[in-house]
């Protein structure tokens, strides 16, 4: 059932709200098994910010470890000329129109930060 499956997409530059919301939440719902299944997409801003920032990198590779899954916006990403830096995070970087817009229409659970 989609409803048992969460798409997060973060799309915020600011830092606070990665760490203090957006992962907290996303990582949280892994852990507690919230959901049968969770998505985080990064789009946007985020991109850029997690290419420069270590303690965020941490943060994905614990969430890739509990099993969430992490795509981003290769759009977004190579706009910002990050897209090589989020592959290396072991993030799926592609286009993400036509997927993210595949899950609206299923009916997932989408929450954005």
């Amino acid at each position: 059932m989609e409803s048992e499956k969460l798409a997060v997409v973060w799309s915020s530059g600011d830092p606070e709200v990665a760490h203090k919301a957006c992962f907290m939440y996303t990582h949280a719902a892994q852990r507690n098994r919230w959901f049968q299944e969770i998505t985080l997409v990064i789009w946007g801003p985020s991109a850029a910010l997690l290419a420069r920032d270590e303690s965020l990198q941490q943060r994905i590779r614990e969430m890739i470890d509990a099993g969430v899954t992490i795509e981003a916006c290769k759009a977004c990403s190579d706009s910002y000329g990050v897209s090589d830096t989020l592959s290396g995070l072991g993030i799926d970087v592609k286009y993400m129109g036509r997927p993210l817009t595949e899950m609206l229409k299923a009916g997932r659970r989408i929450l954005c930060f």
